[in-house]
């Protein structure tokens, strides 16, 4: 196994995490080297706030962790592409390397604002993309 999918199935247990909680089910982790450095999931209904998702969870704890605000250097795991909002969060925080699993196609970064990360950020998609998609699917089958 790469380490892509070594971190992406700790973000996808992350995932899993949030909907033990009733949450979607996003998960992410930060990795700076070969160290995790910020884990998170979806908390936006624990803490009744709209911006409490997987990403902005997990770049609060590694900004705390490295004790700044960039994360150069750091490449972050999430099991679905991210939103505008996160994907700010993402740009501004200079993070190197984004990988996320399936893509989101009514509300990922990529359909409203493609040129938000960093410009030297990389992005790499698909990874474990069909686990990473059963479980929105399944989230959102139970709730119907």
């Amino acid at each position: 196994m790469d380490s892509d999918e070594k971190y992406m199935r700790l973000a996808i247990s992350e995932a899993r995490k949030a909907e033990t909680l009733g949450e979607v089910p996003v998960g992410c982790v930060v990795v700076c080297g070969e160290r995790i450095i910020g884990r998170g999931h979806n908390l936006t209904q624990q803490l009744q706030d709209v911006t409490a998702h997987a990403e902005m969870q997990a770049i609060t704890a590694a900004a705390q962790t490295l004790g700044g605000k960039y994360l150069i250097d750091c490449v972050l795991y999430v099991t679905v592409e991210p939103c505008p909002m996160c994907a700010g969060a993402i740009g501004w925080a200079q993070v190197t390397k984004v990988v996320y699993g399936c893509s989101d196609d009514k509300r990922g970064y990529t359909k409203f604002a493609p040129n938000v990360l960093h410009p030297k950020t990389l992005v790499k998609s698909g990874i474990l993309a069909d686990e990473c998609s059963q479980l929105m699917q399944n989230f959102f089958t139970k709730r119907r």
